[in-house]
């Protein structure tokens, strides 16, 4: 693939390049941002913007700066696998966050990652670095480990075979220990992740699972590290987990499948 100032590119992958700039912790871009994030040429880039803009894809903001328009919000409100999971998930997440005042999170696998499609949050929980829309790792992540773990073996050991960065000193990167982990969490449906992504912070996740099998999501419970015994909220989490994926059409006799 030829990098983004290469003539090779076609005008849709670049005007790609520049929507896929922003994320939740860069939600407002200049012109100069942009040529950085895409590598394009400036006159590229500010032509692709400016096209952009006037399509309504782009918006400026007060100090000249770009974010995304709301057509595109609107557009994202489409689609359905996060939209179905968010909609039936909404009433179990809203009793777990009320029975344990933490933060509550709802993640589906993109790609090499988990994106956060619905989080509730207390106002004292611990600080996250992510938001809604955010990507978390899937090797030291709770809702990460999950997806991954019910994923192909194939993808596993892309996974596993790839960089894991490690986050903090807790963070394991060694593949033989995620292995064992990660056939735990098959075999039980629940994690628990200790300061591996931010210090100060633990999580437990559990799985949720369709009509057919296939785990399509992960439910998590973000705490504060030793504010709470994180086995103490397993069984709350499990319930709610399990609730979600009967309303999906997960009866007990389903096998669990991988991807």
């Amino acid at each position: 693939m030829p990098r983004a100032h290469e003539p090779g590119r076609s005008v849709s992958s670049r005007l790609w390049d520049l929507l896929f700039s922003f994320d939740p912790e860069h939600t407002q871009l200049s012109l100069a941002d942009l040529v950085r994030r895409t590598g394009m040429p400036q006159a590229t880039a500010r032509r692709l913007t400016l096209d952009l803009l006037e399509a309504g894809a782009l918006e400026r903001t007060s100090d000249n700066r770009f974010a995304i328009g709301l057509p595109l919000w609107r557009l994202g409100t489409l689609a359905p696998r996060a939209e179905t999971l968010r909609s039936a998930a909404q009433p179990f997440v809203e009793d777990l966050y009320t029975a344990l005042r933490q933060h509550v999170q709802l993640a589906v696998l993109q790609d090499h990652q988990a994106v956060i499609i619905e989080r509730l949050s207390a106002v004292n929980a611990v600080g996250l670095t992510s938001q809604v829309g955010g990507l978390l790792p899937l090797h030291c992540s709770g809702v990460g480990k999950v997806l991954l773990s019910h994923s192909s073996p194939a993808f596993i050991d892309e996974v596993l075979a790839g960089r894991l960065q490690r986050f903090t000193p807790q963070t394991i990167v060694d593949p033989a220990e995620l292995r064992r982990e990660l056939a735990s969490c098959r075999s039980t449906g629940t994690v628990v992740v200790k300061e591996e992504l931010s210090e100060g912070a633990e999580s437990v996740a559990t799985r949720i699972v369709d009509g057919s099998g296939k785990v399509v999501a992960a439910l998590s419970v973000v705490v504060a590290a030793g504010s709470i015994k994180l086995q103490a909220a397993v069984p709350s989490l499990v319930a709610s987990g399990l609730g979600l994926s009967r309303s999906l059409g997960w009866r007990p006799g389903i096998p669990i499948r991988t991807a």
